[in-house]
């Protein structure tokens, strides 16, 4: 029988429910606490046991009608509302097709390279039993409880006393009433259930994403053109986005792998793609005469090569002012004119003596790197070396891990993600994963890079136990270091923004030392550097030895001296100076 007790008891047990809920999603999303997304799933199901016992007869009550009434609407509780259904945002494609099921019949939520949101959809009610969250909002106490029921249930009609038959019809009526009672408050336990499982569904993503925003929002990045310009860049005249990619990528879907090189080492860039899979942008230099042999082997590994680096290589090319090719084509026509024949070696294998190194040239590093990283359409970056190739997967694996919004992300600081660099023996393969690194790290086949040239320029901090770590699927930081102490003089190669500090283009390769003025930028500014646990770079086979070069030498002295004479200074003037902090 309803008594006013009853459903004083029931509306208590609801709104501890709905209570518990509200904290449990607030608590999840802050600490990542999965503990208590299983305590309001059970509450759920305490609740649907409670509302299997009380036996309401002849009313059509669901899950989220009981938040709502519980928590007097949607206003107050967001998230209760969601129990309801749940809908994918109108309008937004998915990511390479990918899609979730929620555990709500039907529904899908797809990802298109933003964070999951999740829309809520009012629910089709039989407007002759329901009652609007606002009418259950304005009750209270015992009111409470009549205004959550329909009148008649509490309206019971004045007749005379019944006769016999009448009883009997009664009795029997009754009977019929207690048996669809019970079906009745079994099918609303299974769909609190339900509403259940999906309101926990919706706080494991709120958990994992944080923020439910677009995430060019979190990124604060715009989508840049890849058109066609020539400009000028201190002493060097660069052709921007010479040969463009076929694909063009929006500023939140991927990471560009950035490079430079001169055509001698194209040959790296076939093994790169097909690890990577994703953006590059190259600048290749081409003083002089070297811009036909460059133009060719562009022409001849679009033609001629892997179909990947038509579909996501863009080219750069540049040059010094004092060095302008005698020719320089201009429409599509003349840059992509066809190759005549494939089966013949590629240029940059038969090239003879390069202009380059004819006329003396020093390789201008830095410059390439930056205008290759300023050239990039996506958001993150990998600024590295043609040489180096790429653990597969880490596109995908560091967009989740960036979707995810971890707590590292989160962070207040400025941070980048290095890579750990290893060299392998040249008769060796390329691991494919980490534990096929490790193997090879074991027997000897593998090394940390420049291990027998510069060990400490390169080593991760707390790498042993980066290495002895198990490997787990997709990508997670490993550990959080700082360029200081023993890795005073680090060189990391990571993946980063458009925001992180430049290289200086007043250094060359030839000169050494190229990258350790932006690593003491880092440093002042209070960079961390997270390391990532599942992700790495190896250099083409080959272990590089010190061997002596007089005239290097000679260019490193000088190099030296002009970073410590020319270069330091104006960077203590424009970033300070920070203890612990050196070139």
């Amino acid at each position: 029988m309803l008594t006013r007790r009853n459903w004083l008891l029931r509306l208590s047990v609801v709104l501890n429910v709905a209570v518990l809920f509200y904290f449990g999603s607030y608590l999840t999303i802050r600490n990542g606490n999965s503990e208590i997304v299983d305590e309001v799933q059970l509450s759920g199901r305490n609740l649907a046991s409670i509302d299997t016992s009380s036996q309401l007869g002849g009313e059509k009550e669901s899950a989220a009608y009981y938040y709502q009434t519980a928590s007097g609407g949607s206003a107050n509780y967001p998230e209760l509302a969601l129990l309801a259904s749940i809908q994918p945002i109108a309008g937004q494609q998915p990511l390479q097709g990918s899609s979730v099921q929620t555990p709500v019949q039907g529904t899908t939520l797809k990802d298109d390279g933003h964070v999951m949101r999740i829309k809520p959809k009012p629910a089709a009610v039989d407007t002759s039993d329901a009652v609007s969250g606002d009418t259950a909002a304005a009750a209270t106490g015992a009111g409470s409880a009549a205004a959550a029921v329909p009148a008649e249930a509490w309206t019971p009609e004045k007749k005379d006393a019944p006769t016999q038959q009448q009883q009997t019809s009664t009795t029997t009526a009754k009977t019929t009433t207690t048996t669809t009672t019970t079906t009745t408050a079994a099918t609303t336990a299974a769909a609190a259930d339900t509403a259940i499982a999906a309101a926990v569904a919706v706080a494991i993503a709120n958990s994992n994403t944080a923020q439910v925003r677009p995430l060019r929002e979190l990124l604060g990045c715009q989508d840049k053109s890849n058109r066609r310009r020539i400009a000028q860049r201190g002493d060097y005249w660069v052709l921007y986005n010479y040969v463009a990619a076929r694909r063009w990528f929006r500023c939140d879907e991927s990471i560009t792998y950035t490079t430079h090189a001169d055509f001698t080492f194209l040959d790296n860039l076939e093994p790169l793609i097909d690890r990577w899979r994703g953006p590059i942008s190259v600048a290749l230099y081409t003083p002089g005469a070297d811009f036909v042999p460059t133009l060719s082997s562009i022409r001849y590994l679009r033609q001629c090569g892997s179909p990947l680096i038509a579909e996501y290589v863009t080219f750069h090319l540049y040059f010094g002012s004092g060095h302008v090719p005698k020719w320089v084509p201009h429409g599509d026509r003349d840059i992509n004119a066809p190759v005549a024949n494939c089966s013949t070696p590629p240029p940059w294998t038969s090239a003879t003596a390069a202009y380059k190194g004819q006329k003396k040239l020093l390789y201008p590093v830095n410059v390439g790197r930056n205008v290759a990283r300023e050239s990039a359409t996506t958001h993150y970056v990998l600024p590295s070396d043609i040489e180096l190739y790429p653990s597969p997967g880490v596109i995908d694996g560091f967009m989740d891990f960036v979707r995810r919004q971890d707590p590292p992300l989160r962070r207040p600081k400025p941070m980048v993600f290095p890579l750990p660099i290893f060299e392998l023996a040249s008769n060796m393969k390329l691991p494919a994963d980490k534990k096929e690194l490790v193997t090879m790290l074991k027997n000897g086949s593998a090394i940390t890079f420049h291990k027998k040239v510069c060990p400490d320029c390169h080593t991760v901090p707390k790498f042993k136990e980066w290495a002895g770590a198990k490997p787990k699927p997709g990508i997670r930081v490993f550990h959080t270091g700082k360029r200081t102490g023993y890795h005073l003089h680090w060189e990391p190669i990571f993946i980063g923004t458009h925001n992180d500090p430049l290289y200086d283009e007043r250094l060359s390769w030839e000169g050494k030392m190229d990258k350790m003025t932006q690593g003491y930028t880092l440093c002042v500014l209070d960079y961390e550097f997270h390391i990532l646990d599942n992700a790495f770079l190896t250099h083409k086979p080959g272990i590089k030895t010190l061997k002596k070069d007089p005239a290097r030498q000679v260019l490193a002295s000088k190099t030296y001296t002009l970073i410590k004479k020319v270069i330091l200074p104006e960077l203590k003037v424009l970033y300070g100076v920070k203890k612990g902090c050196a070139v």
